[in-house]
């Protein structure tokens, strides 16, 4: 069984649900949603290895939430559904970074091998890999010297604060879910951990104080979010 995680984002609830149970059979955990905007909730909220995403969605379209995704991770893997056939469909999800593009209809035997495909070759390239800077207010994270830069100048940042701050800040104005960063950056959301988060985010805090208009608002009962005017 392979265990790996799968959003699946498909506004057809036939074909959602023939590819959830296909997949779920074949050792996936999928994780179905109906729109676009339910689907970039559940990202926020778990820890994927691969997306699949239909392009023609209400409320928010694959492409779009394909962007969003990016923005926090860079290289996570995503596949394109569409009904269409058009060349500019195409080279636009490419162009945004698709990892694989399946015109309907489609056999499921050719979407596993294609899933398995990208997942050996992510696996192949190590760790996904973020964004290298992240500007919010008066303040820039360099993600990849572990460095925010800020009013008072420059501090060194440990790699757990590394991390929580890079997440805060590519879901920018947005509630970011304890569980699906403690998943993230812990590995699980035990209550041990979640304490050291917490420990983490005071530290983060302070680190912040020097932009009035940056701050880290907590949501009890949600999550946190960094906001910035």
């Amino acid at each position: 069984m392979s265990n790996e995680r799968i959003l699946l984002v498909e506004d057809d609830p036939n074909l959602g649900d023939i590819l959830k149970e296909y997949l779920g059979v074949k050792g996936y955990e999928v994780t179905l949603c109906r729109d676009g905007e339910e689907g970039w909730a559940s990202y926020k909220k778990e820890y994927f290895q691969l997306c699949i995403l239909d392009v023609m969605m209400p409320k928010k379209d694959g492409f779009t939430l394909g962007k969003e995704i990016r923005k926090v991770e860079e290289n996570i893997p995503i596949i394109y559904l569409t009904a269409k056939n058009l060349k500019e469909d195409v080279i636009q999800g490419f162009r945004i970074g698709a990892d694989d593009y399946i015109t309907k209809p489609f056999s499921m035997e050719e979407l596993l091998l294609r899933i398995g495909a990208i997942l050996r070759r992510t696996k192949a390239r190590g760790e996904r890999t973020a964004l290298k800077t992240y500007s919010f207010g008066s303040f820039v994270l360099h993600y990849d010297t572990q460095q925010l830069e800020g009013p008072d100048g420059m501090h060194k940042l440990t790699s757990k604060e590394n991390e929580l701050l890079r997440l805060l800040a590519a879901s920018m104005n947005e509630t970011v879910s304890r569980s699906f960063a403690l998943k993230q950056i812990w590995g699980d959301d035990s209550y041990f951990n979640a304490r050291s988060m917490d420990v983490y985010l005071s530290k983060i805090r302070k680190l912040l104080k020097g932009d009035n208009g940056v701050q880290i608002v907590t949501l009890h009962g949600e999550g946190f979010k960094l906001v910035a005017n």
